[in-house]
């Protein structure tokens, strides 16, 4: 009868390393750095356009964000956004299309519990957090400036 790989943690380890599949580092890198780039390459001729008809930095800035979470919210709704994101990884979580499927996808999820309970209840679940932190972390930081400064 065989040795329980459990009771040694250098041969649990072993039998870990040995069932698990490796991991494609490189290839997984470069999938990253090609489709974040193309969504911040989107994002750039967004605003270049909105720059060559005549839209002030700011509102070509806000153009730009609205556009790209409209675009992020409906490639979660069509279950697009999650192949994107198991192809890319990390590059599919350029800031603004991450947050935008980070929203859309618990309110899918949880559609079924109703709208209140459901979508309004477990929306910000995931992005929550973020909000709570970085909101916060920008008021400290305006604090500090105008002290500082």
């Amino acid at each position: 009868m065989g040795e329980n790989p459990l009771e040694n943690p250098q041969k649990y380890s072993d039998y870990v390393d040995k069932k698990s599949p490796n991991s494609p580092i490189l290839k997984n890198c470069f999938n990253a750095f090609w489709v974040g780039g193309l969504i911040c390459s989107i994002g750039q001729i967004i605003f270049d356009f909105c720059k060559y008809k005549g839209m002030e930095r700011q509102a070509s800035n806000t153009v730009v964000a609205i556009i790209l979470i409209g675009i992020a919210a409906f490639l979660t709704g069509l279950n697009l956004f999650n192949r994107i994101g198991k192809f890319a990884g990390a590059g599919s979580l350029v800031p603004i299309t991450g947050f935008a499927n980070s929203i859309v996808s618990p309110a899918i999820e949880y559609k079924s519990e109703g709208y209140v309970m459901g979508v309004g209840g477990k929306m910000f679940t995931v992005a929550g957090p973020v909000l709570v932190y970085g909101i916060s972390a920008s008021v400290i930081i305006g604090i500090l400036a105008t002290l500082f400064a």
